[in-house]
């Protein structure tokens, strides 16, 4: 049998402010940590007799996934030093017998490209992508990896890395050495294998690769993940009230109602416990999580994690809310530029391009919004914060 590692020790910055209360591979996906698709995948390859799980940042609520899944054992490694992926494989290295794969623990990928991956002594899983210059590239011939090639400004290969190798540790003869930002690089054990003389093979995409790096990808992966179960009718464990219009595929959970003179759009989710309504309007591509309490709003491609509170009326479309939110009544999210062009937001101080059209706000954990508050597209409310009666948002709030 061979082994898999799941690094999920970094701080991931970069999908403030979720992440500075919740590392990122505990995020929920329709009620689910993002970790857990990771290790249903591996389950279902058939070939995987256990799990290392390399954990640093609040690594606790990683731990809490337990020793065990789907009989699969998980062992957990601390990376004391956040030096690189590179580090994060010597961490774990007493652990490794023989054949292993490498996972990034905050990406989402299928059974089908990971099972053909570990059909190889030595792999890496690149995907088509259109923007070289924002990835690792693969330059690769006839499947056999040629050379890896860290963000070109221009790139005869369309494959990007998605951050699956296959390994044997007869890699570890191999000492790389540490980058000028003081880290060490898993591509450099790639590059080691190939000086060497040895194979390694490319795969390519076929099923499912979904990297979340940024808030919006936490609701790109959510509403992915919806439309892969909405197959044939509603499945309505919860209960609905009368005069309740249902257009399209709704998953409601145990224990959640939706209340009277409510009209849910499809594709929807909605978690255990949670109360949707009265007279609440739910539009398509939402997820709501458990325990929430959701009155007279409009929601629209939208995430709500657990516990939040929107009892009255408003507007949130495109966005991300954390979990324990309060919402005033009368927020509204804008999400449309006049010009129609992809919103800009701001992300570790630099623009970046969302690559959207379309574009809510990202409301960290606990956070409570005074009456009327009205948000600019992208703009972030970190953990704890709170807006006034009447306040327009303009800049991320910390």
């Amino acid at each position: 049998m061979i082994q898999a590692v799941i690094l999920a020790a970094g701080k991931s910055t970069r999908t403030q402010p979720f992440t500075l209360t919740t590392p990122k591979p505990m995020l929920p996906v329709l009620g689910k940590p993002l970790i857990t698709y990771t290790l249903e995948a591996l389950k279902k390859t058939g070939k995987i007799s256990d799990v290392v799980v390399v954990v640093g940042y609040l690594k606790e609520q990683i731990m809490a996934l337990g020793t065990e899944f789907e009989g699969m054992s998980i062992k957990y490694v601390e990376q004391k030093t956040i030096n690189g992926t590179g580090g994060a494989i010597l961490a774990c290295k007493d652990q490794l017998k023989e054949k292993f794969i490498v996972l990034n623990g905050d990406d989402m990928y299928s059974e089908e490209d990971l099972s053909k991956c570990l059909s190889h002594d030595h792999c890496i899983l690149g995907r088509e992508v259109d923007d070289p210059q924002n990835w690792g590239m693969i330059d690769e011939k006839d499947g056999k990896v040629l050379a890896l090639i860290e963000k070109p400004e221009t790139s005869e290969s369309k494959l990007a890395n998605t951050g699956v190798y296959v390994f044997d540790t007869t890699i570890f003869e191999t000492e790389i050495k540490e980058t000028k930002r003081g880290e060490l690089e898993i591509t450099d054990y790639v590059s080691a294998l190939l000086k060497s003389g040895k194979e390694v093979s490319c795969e390519t995409v076929k099923g499912l690769w979904l990297p979340v790096g940024f808030p919006w990808h936490l609701l790109e992966a959510n509403v992915e993940m919806l439309k892969g179960i909405t197959r044939g009718k509603s499945i309505l464990k919860g209960k609905v009230e009368e005069h309740v219009k249902i257009e399209g595929f709704v998953y409601l959970e145990e224990g959640a109602v939706i209340k009277s003179h409510s009209r849910i759009e499809g594709p929807v989710y909605i978690g255990k416990g949670s109360t949707v309504g009265p007279f609440a309007h739910i539009r398509p591509d939402t997820i709501i999580g458990s325990d929430c309490n959701i009155g007279k709003i409009e929601l629209y491609d939208a995430v709500i994690m657990d516990g939040t509170t929107a009892k009255h009326s408003g507007y949130i479309a495109h966005s991300v809310i954390g979990k324990d939110v309060n919402i005033g009544a009368g927020l509204i999210t804008a999400d449309y530029r006049h010009d129609a062009k992809n919103h800009i937001t701001l992300i570790k101080e630099e623009k970046v391009d969302s690559g959207r059209r379309k574009l809510g706000s990202f409301i960290g954990d606990g956070v409570r919004t005074g009456i009327g508050t009205l948000i600019y597209p992208g703009r972030k409310l970190f953990p704890g914060t709170s807006t006034l009666p009447g306040e327009i948002v303009t800049k991320d709030k910390r």
